[in-house]
This record gives structure tokens, C-alpha cells and sequence, in this order.
């Protein structure tokens, strides 16, 4: 990565410099591996507090990373500290936005033919994945061991929100009930 600096450059100490552009490194490394990246580093101080400014160009954008303090090597620190928070952002965007792309070309509901040079081993394999894909799954109750029996009320308020049925032991009868909840809120009682 270029490192271009703007500003004075002598209040910046040796070791503090070159921990701030390893961290830079650093950060390259995590951006665009097209081209080599060019970070401009922009020095400034008003009385007692040091302020530094690091713009980096990728992903079609302008990141820029701030930072103030009254050391110049923290500020240093906090700016990169910024950049990286925007970096890791905006490349989670980008690879997500990848990955819902991805699949939705996967999705495809037409069956894709198998390219000529397969093998036939190769070609079984493909066959049986989308044999197995169009298969119907059986979801298997886990069963907890201890699990006290219960009314149907106290079944309803144990029901998580994310979950559309409970399975549990009616207390009153000793047999298996299912609780399904509706699309409407609502709730059916099925008891064997």
C-alpha cells in the first residue's frame, strides 16, 4: 500500500509511524485485491489536540477514517480504528449482496443440463442431489427427558415466537398433545 502524508510529518515518532502503516497493511489487505491501494494521510493540529484523516478509495467509494486526540500516535490509532469499522461494514454489504446474487441464480427453477466433459460418476452424483432435494424431509421431536406434564395454558405461554408447535404431556390426561399456532395468532389443540 502507498502511504502519502500531508502535513508535518516530524511530530510523528519512528515507532508509532510504523505500527500505524502496518495496521494500514493491514486494512489493505481486507479491501479490493485489484491494484495497489493508495492511502493519503492527512496531519493537523489545533492548540493541544492532533487530528488525522485517512481517505482510501475501494469499492467505488471514498472511506474516510478520523481520528483527534492530544497524542498524535492515538489519533493515529482511532482513525484506523474508524476506517477499519467502515471497511469491514461496507465489505459485508458487498459479500452478502454477492451471496443473495449467487442465489438467485442457483434458484433456478429450469433443471441445468451437465456440461459434456463430466464424468459419469460425476453426473450420478448430480442426480442424486437433485433427487434428494426434491424429496419431502421428515422433522424429528426432540423429546426432553424430565420434562414435567402440563395444561394447555401453561403449553401456550412456554411456546417460543419463533416456533409453530409444542409438543407436550397434558397433565390432566397423561397423553401426548400437539399445540399448533395459526397464521392468525391463534391456537389448535391436537390431543391423541
Amino acid at each position: 500500500m502507498k502511504i502519502t502524508y500531508t502535513g508535518k510529518l516530524e511530530h510523528f515518532s519512528p515507532k508509532p509511524r510504523q505500527k500505524f502503516e502496518v495496521k494500514l497493511q493491514k486494512l489493505s489487505k481486507m479491501l479490493e485485491r485489484k491494484g495497489e491501494k493508495e492511502a493519503h494521510v492527512i496531519l493537523t493540529h489545533e492548540r493541544f489536540l492532533k487530528k488525522v484523516e485517512i481517505t482510501i478509495h475501494a469499492f467505488d467509494h471514498a472511506i474516510v477514517g478520523q481520528g483527534s486526540n492530544g497524542d498524535l500516535a492515538m489519533a493515529a490509532a482511532d482513525a484506523a480504528e474508524n476506517l477499519e469499522k467502515q471497511v469491514l461494514r461496507i465489505r459485508n454489504k458487498w459479500r452478502d449482496k454477492r451471496r443473495k446474487d449467487k442465489g438467485a441464480e442457483t434458484s433456478s427453477p429450469e433443471p441445468q443440463a451437465a456440461p459434456a466433459r463430466q464424468s459419469a460418476p460425476a453426473v450420478r452424483k448430480a442426480k442424486a442431489a437433485t433427487s434428494k432435494a426434491s424429496r419431502k424431509r421428515v422433522f424429528r421431536v426432540e423429546h426432553e427427558e424430565g420434562a414435567k406434564p402440563m395444561t394447555a395454558e401453561e403449553a401456550m405461554f412456554e411456546m417460543e415466537p419463533k416456533r409453530d408447535y409444542l409438543t407436550y404431556r397434558d397433565s390432566q390426561t397423561g397423553r401426548l398433545s400437539v399445540l399448533f399456532r395459526r397464521p392468525d395468532g391463534n391456537f389448535d389443540l391436537i390431543e391423541t
